[in-house]
C-alpha cells in the first residue's frame, strides 16, 4: 500500500511538471488509460497534459470523457484546438459533447470547425498523423502499420507548438534505417492557410506538383492536409466556377443580374442609411443657435465628422478582416478593441495638432482651434472603438456583420463627430465666450 502509495505520488509529480514529455508518453497509451491518469489529476494538469497529446490520442480520449472532465478541460483550452480535436469525431458525438460546454462556447468551436466551401478548410482533411523532430524511423513505421492508411504519402514533422516544421516522403521512410532520427532527413514542406481561396490550391498544384498539402492556422500550426484526389476536385472546381463567372452565375448579385434583384438587395439599406443620415442631422439642429452666431463652425463639421468616419472605417476594415480569416474571435474584443481605441488616440492627438494649426491661421480663432483639437481626439477615439466593436458584437449575436456594420458605424461616428464639436463649441463658446 505504502509503495503503491508512491508510485502514484511520483506519477501525479510527474504529470504536473513535465505536461509534454508525459503527453508523449501517453499518446502510446490506450485511451481508457490516458482517460484514467486524466481523471485523477487536478483539472489544471489535466488540460496541460491533454493539449499536448497527440490529437489522434487526444480526440480519441474526448469520445470516452465523462461529461464533467469534458466540460472542464474543453472550457479552459483554446477554442483553436477544441476544434481540431473535436473534427475528427462523428458528428452525433461531436453534437453530444459540445450540448456540455456552455452556448457562446460551443457556437464558437462549431464555426471554426466549419469552413466555407472554397477555402483550404473545407476541403482538408484533419485525420492527419504528424511526429516529432526526435521521432526515429522505427517508431514512424510502427504507428504506420497500425494506422493501415495506404493513401499517405508523406509524414509531417511538427514542433512542441504543433508548428509543421518539415515533412518526409514516405519513400524516404522506406529507405532509411530504423534508428534515423526524422529531423535528419526531413525536408521543407509547402503549405497553405486554412481559409486560402481554391484559387492557390489550383495555383500550388500546377505549379508544384504536389501529392498532398498541408494546411496550417495563423500560427502555422498543422491543421489538416488537402490530398491529391481533393486537390484535383479544387482544380475542377474552380474550372467550372470560371465558366459560371462567365455567364453571370455563381453570385447572389452580378453586373448581369436583373434589375428587381439588385433593386431588392440595395433598396433596404439604402432606406436605412436614410434614416440615421435624417439623425445625424437632428444632432446638428440641435445646436442650430449655436451655428448660427458663430456660422465658421459650418465650414468645419465635415472635416472632423471626414476624420472620425475614416478612422472608423479603417478599423473596420481591420477587424472585418480578422473575422473573415479567422485570425480574432468574438472573446478577444476587449483586447481588439483596446488596440482600435489607443490608435484613434494616438492618431487623433497627431492630426487634432495639424487640424489645430490650420484653423487658428484660417478662422484667427485660438477657441475655436482648441475646440477642434479636443473634440477629434475625442471623436476618433470613438470611432476606433466603434470600427472594433461593432462588427464583434454583430458577430457574436450571430448577425453578419459584413451587412450592416458600415452604416452603423457611420451613424455613430456621425453623432459622435457633431455632437463633441457643436457641444464643445456651445459650452465653450456660447456659454464661456472664449472666441
Amino acid at each position: 500500500m505504502y509503495k503503491t502509495n508512491i508510485n502514484k505520488a511520483l506519477i501525479d509529480k510527474y504529470l504536473q511538471n513535465f505536461p509534454e514529455e508525459a503527453a508523449d508518453i501517453l499518446s502510446t497509451y490506450a485511451e481508457a488509460d490516458i482517460h484514467s491518469y486524466l481523471q485523477n489529476q487536478p483539472l489544471e494538469t489535466a488540460c496541460n497534459v491533454f493539449v499536448k497529446l497527440n490529437k489522434n490520442a487526444a480526440a480519441e480520449v474526448a469520445e470516452i470523457m465523462e461529461n464533467d472532465l469534458f466540460a472542464g478541460i474543453f472550457s479552459k483550452i483554446d477554442p483553436y484546438k477544441s476544434a481540431l480535436i473535436l473534427s475528427l469525431l462523428k458528428q452525433n458525438v461531436v453534437e453530444a459533447k459540445l450540448s456540455l460546454l456552455p452556448k457562446r462556447l460551443s457556437d464558437e468551436i462549431k464555426e471554426l470547425m466549419t469552413y466555407p466551401n472554397e477555402t483550404a478548410g473545407f476541403l482538408m482533411n484533419t485525420n492527419v498523423t504528424t511526429f516529432k523532430p526526435e521521432n526515429t524511423v522505427k517508431e514512424v513505421l510502427k504507428k504506420l502499420r497500425l494506422i493501415k492508411d495506404r493513401k499517405i504519402s508523406n509524414i509531417y514533422v511538427i514542433n512542441s507548438e504543433e508548428q509543421l516544421i518539415g515533412k518526409v516522403p514516405i519513400q524516404d521512410i522506406a529507405i532509411s534505417s530504423p534508428g534515423e532520427l526524422l529531423k535528419n532527413i526531413m525536408e521543407e514542406s509547402q503549405s497553405i492557410y486554412v481559409m486560402a481561396h481554391s484559387d492557390e490550391i489550383v495555383d500550388i498544384l500546377r505549379d508544384h506538383k504536389v501529392l498532398g498539402l498541408p494546411v496550417v492556422d495563423i500560427d502555422n500550426k498543422l491543421l489538416g492536409v488537402i490530398r491529391n484526389d481533393s486537390l484535383l476536385k479544387a482544380a475542377q472546381q474552380d474550372a467550372a466556377e470560371d465558366v459560371q463567372v462567365m455567364f453571370g452565375a455563381g453570385r447572389e448579385e452580378t453586373a448581369l443580374s436583373k434589375i428587381g434583384l439588385a433593386v431588392r438587395k440595395r433598396l433596404p439599406w439604402l432606406e436605412i442609411n436614410l434614416a440615421t443620415a435624417f439623425l445625424a442631422a437632428a444632432v446638428v439642429g440641435l445646436f442650430e443657435d449655436t451655428i448660427a452666431q458663430i456660422t465658421v463652425l459650418a465650414v468645419f463639421l465635415p472635416v472632423v465628422a471626414g476624420q472620425s468616419g475614416n478612422t472608423g472605417s479603417q478599423a473596420l476594415a481591420v477587424i472585418m478582416r480578422g473575422l473573415a480569416l479567422r485570425e480574432i474571435r468574438p472573446s478577444q474584443w476587449f483586447k481588439v478593441v483596446r488596440k482600435e481605441a489607443s490608435v484613434g488616440f494616438i492618431n487623433g492627438v497627431a492630426v487634432a495638432l495639424t487640424t489645430s494649426v490650420i484653423v487658428f491661421f484660417w478662422a484667427s480663432s485660438f477657441g475655436l482651434a482648441i475646440i477642434i483639437a479636443v473634440s477629434m481626439v475625442f471623436s476618433m477615439v470613438i470611432a476606433g472603438l466603434s470600427g472594433a466593436a461593432i462588427p464583434i458584437l454583430l458577430k457574436s449575436i450571430g448577425q453578419d456583420p459584413a451587412q450592416s456594420s458600415s452604416i452603423i458605424l457611420t451613424t455613430v461616428t456621425d453623432i459622435v463627430g457633431f455632437f463633441s464639436f457643436l457641444g464643445l463649441a456651445t459650452v465653450l463658446g456660447t456659454t464661456l465666450g472664449i472666441f
